[in-house]
């Protein structure tokens, strides 16, 4: 899943228990509380969220058009972008503070329930953010050591936020657009002075993130202006609203003379360092690299688990699936080489790679369109709640799908009126055997991230803070969860293929627990990685340097998939075993989902409360 952070993702189903058991429990005693809430603790609490959401759109118009919310009073926020400049980010530091000294404030000794648990939830998030502050570089928190990458920049998040975020619906509205575009110039320039500062300290991409970012840079700019997709999404949007200007026209000559000049220079700094940059790809090689990669870790899993016990956690998984698939395979007669040669061979097979062509494309959005109405008529065996808001697939923009993630998903609107959206990179079909499509659809659609994050949204009780929060061990658990709960609801019971791929799918993120370990604390090279990648399950090697070098680039990030699909595991298996036949699927995930995203510690006091309800 993707997600502006500025905007704030005998059967293989017994596989992710299996696989679950060799993962610690996590470990988070609630502080001891009163029954219920002291109603003018949690009048205080609720005022302050109140307060804080206000002042987060106040800083942000980004998250004000990613909401849906910059209309009327807040119809300004459309015509701006933040600028990223040491003074912007002093400011959002100051406010991380400000905020968790007033939730201090709010005594939690008196709070319970649903309102200790969002106090939880604020002052872990907060506590991990703010403990990120002390390593000059970085991105808060948030594991992007690059400011700009071949994954990340404006030049990437830029154009897909004001095709994808910015509604076009009016007059103002396209003004608006025009004035967002002329902004783009000052974001790029400020990004490219905080990129320099950056390589001051030593801070400087490997050689093959610089290649890889300036390749994609240069392609951008090398498009004539009035091509752009900067300049195709509002001549294409305003058309189809039958709104007339010259809107295409303005944001032409802004590309011309604004954006591509900031590009270009954006793109002349990077080549300026490249002559200083090596090829060790881990972040242990920068100052205070390994408290950075350390600090990652537990912002994004929300554990105190260890480089060293993700990585045998990894292992060991690795070795458990890895005799599963030996068994599917053969009973699908693969029986000759190992597992990997297997699969890897399944997923070369012609017949099971779309032609790559603009019609093989197409054909591959109606499969994925297929399978997802297909799995909504199974949802309400395992949910009593599920989300009003739709969820569109859509290719990713060939412009930047070079460089971006394979799959990946974007919230809807809160009030509705944009829906979800679930993105594939196309760039080549033979990333996408047809048997390891069903797995990606119950991944980042329903009932993975879609159904989610879409309920939480649309929850009528949750203060819209909670939705600025995000964990992605939570977010990126529960997306391997959906997968395992998808063959758990019927969806491969014809397809053994697609069984294999949901099984290659766990195998796929257990190995990203061993070379993002290895990469950033073990002294491993992006070579090294690679090779594991293809050896652990059969990936392609174009598909495996891409998922290696996002590593890289993001570090930590990877291991939130596996550590949280193994917590959500676990502690289903809590509740079924001390609930015997009171135990019911429905109310766990209703229950688990209720409170939105929370931290793996906080979601085992939502467990255990909901067990103690069933208790009676």
């Amino acid at each position: 899943m993707s997600m502006n952070r500025r905007v704030l993702l005998g059967s293989a189903a017994g596989a992710g228990l299996v696989a679950a058991g060799c993962a610690p429990a996590l470990t988070g005693t609630a502080p001891a509380g009163p029954a219920v809430s002291d109603p003018a603790v949690a009048a205080q609490l609720t005022a302050f969220m109140d307060d804080a959401w206000e002042r987060t759109l106040d800083a942000s118009p980004e998250t004000v058009t990613g909401f849906g919310l910059d209309t009327g009073a807040r119809a300004a926020a459309k015509s701006r972008l933040t600028v990223p400049t040491l003074a912007e980010e002093e400011d959002g530091r100051r406010l991380v503070r400000e905020f968790r000294a007033e939730l201090a404030a709010v005594d939690r000794s008196r709070l319970a329930g649903i309102d200790a648990i969002r106090h939880d939830t604020l002052a872990t998030n907060w506590d991990a953010v703010i403990a990120t502050f002390d390593i000059p570089y970085g991105q808060g928190g948030w594991p992007q050591i690059y400011r700009v990458s071949q994954l990340s920049g404006a030049y990437q998040s830029a154009p897909d936020f004001l095709d994808t975020q910015h509604t076009i619906e009016t007059v103002a509205d396209a003004e608006a657009y025009v004035a967002r575009v002329s902004m783009l110039a000052d974001v790029l320039t400020a990004e490219t002075e905080r990129m320099r500062e950056d390589f001051g300290r030593g801070v400087i991409p490997p050689d093959f993130i610089l290649a890889k970012a300036i390749a994609q840079q240069e392609a951008m700019t090398a498009i004539a202006p009035g091509d752009t997709p900067l300049v195709a999404s509002v001549a294409r949007r305003t058309a189809a609203k039958g709104l007339t200007g010259d809107w295409a026209a303005r944001v032409e000559r802004l590309v011309s003379d604004k954006v591509h000049p900031a590009l270009a220079a954006q793109t002349a700094a990077l080549k300026a360092v490249q002559p200083r940059a090596g090829h060790d790809a881990s972040v242990a090689r920068l100052p205070q690299g390994e408290r950075y990669y350390r600090n990652s870790l537990r912002y994004l899993t929300t554990t105190t688990l260890t480089p060293d016990e993700i990585h045998r956690i990894g292992l060991d998984q690795i070795a458990q699936l890895s005799a599963q698939a030996d068994l599917l395979l053969k009973a699908q007669g693969f029986t000759q080489g190992t597992v990997a040669q297997r699969i890897r061979a399944l997923g070369e097979d012609p017949q099971f790679i779309a032609p790559n062509t603009d019609a093989g494309k197409e054909g591959i959005i109606a499969r994925l369109n297929a399978q997802m109405r297909a799995m909504d008529a199974r949802l309400p065996a395992a949910f009593g709640r599920l989300p009003k808001s739709p969820v569109e697939i859509r290719r990713v923009p060939p412009a930047i799908e070079q460089g971006a993630s394979l799959g990946y998903y974007n919230s809807p609107s809160l009030d509705g009126s944009r829906p979800g959206i679930y993105w594939i990179n196309l760039k080549d079909t033979a990333d996408w055997p047809l048997w390891t499509l069903p797995t990606l659809t119950y991944h980042e659609a329903s009932p993975g991230h879609h159904l989610q994050i879409a309920l939480q949204q649309e929850s009528p009780s949750a203060p819209k803070l909670m939705n600025t929060v995000f964990f992605s061990s939570y977010v990126e658990g529960w997306g391997l969860y959906a997968e395992q709960l998808a063959d758990e609801l019927g969806a491969y019971e014809d397809d053994p293929l697609g069984r294999i791929g949901y099984l290659q799918s766990l195998m796929f993120r257990s190995a990203r627990l061993v070379v993002d370990t290895g990469i950033h604390s073990k002294g491993w090279s992006r070579e090294r990685g690679i090779q594991y990648m293809m050896e652990a399950y059969g990936d392609g090697e174009g598909a495996a340097t891409s998922e290696v070098e996002r590593y890289c680039a993001w570090p930590g990030q990877a291991c939130t998939y596996k550590v949280g699909h193994n917590e959500w595991v676990r502690l289903r298996k809590k509740a079924q075993d001390q609930l015997g036949p009171r135990f019911d699927l429905r109310g766990f995930h209703d229950a688990s989902l209720e409170t939105g995203g929370v931290p793996l510690t906080v979601l085992e006091r939502v467990v255990d409360d909901w067990i103690a309800s069933r208790r009676g």
